[in-house]
């Protein structure tokens, strides 16, 4: 985590963010002709409102791109820090140094995804761009978001309920495991966590749209 408050890791951290900022959800509605999916469900801009337009395969595309912005981030700062850190590749020290700013970067593009500066710092709720960094940073544990995300979902059909205890389970994981990371995992679930707060008092309010259901 210290390395996030060094030169390099501001540079990789505001590269993640700018990467992540850029609002696929928004853009697709919008050259489609559908308007602004803001306007409309949630009013966020992530895959699971874009699916309220009943346009599933802007929907899945949405989520694509989500989710790359945040693998592309880790992976092309990862390769830049290990390729130009000024260490030996094969040394572990600076492989792990190329591990945390790959965290950095991925955490840059969480929060650009979730405070995009174009958008006024209002954005989506993070979970697909979670899971793309997972996807850079430790893809067997994007498995495991995926499956019981998958599980949960099939279940209660709310995909906010799935996606929080996927978050969970996470969490769970990297602390059990003590997988290096750990302090960005726990940032970025904590944010997931927040920015779903008015889908928690739904859900506790039976008020909750399940997944399918169209905003009238």
């Amino acid at each position: 985590m210290t390395l996030l408050f060094t030169s390099y890791g501001l540079l990789a951290l505001a590269a993640g963010y700018l990467l992540g900022s850029i609002p696929f959800g928004l853009l697709l509605t919008k050259a489609a002709g559908l308007g602004d999916v803001r306007s409309i469900g949630s009013g966020n801009i992530g895959a699971t409102n874009v699916l309220r337009t009943g346009r599933k395969g802007l929907a899945a595309a949405t989520l694509l791109l989500d989710a790359l912005k945040g693998t592309v981030a880790v992976l092309i700062v990862y390769d830049i820090a290990l390729r130009y850190g000024g260490g030996n590749v094969y040394d572990h020290g600076h492989l792990h140094d190329a591990v945390q700013y790959g965290y950095i970067a991925g955490l840059g593009a969480f929060l650009g995804h979730i405070y995009p500066v174009w958008l006024r710092f209002v954005g989506g709720k993070g979970v697909a761009t979670f899971i793309g960094v997972l996807i850079g940073v430790n893809w067997p544990v994007a498995a495991l978001f995926g499956l019981v995300w998958l599980a949960v979902a099939v279940l209660t059909r709310y995909s906010s309920l799935a996606a929080l205890s996927a978050t969970a389970g996470v969490v769970l994981f990297y602390l059990v495991t003590g997988w290096t990371g750990l302090p960005f995992i726990i940032v970025m679930a904590a944010l997931l966590i927040l920015k779903h707060h008015a889908n928690i008092r739904r859900l506790l309010d039976g008020q909750e749209s399940k997944i399918g259901a169209r905003s009238s």
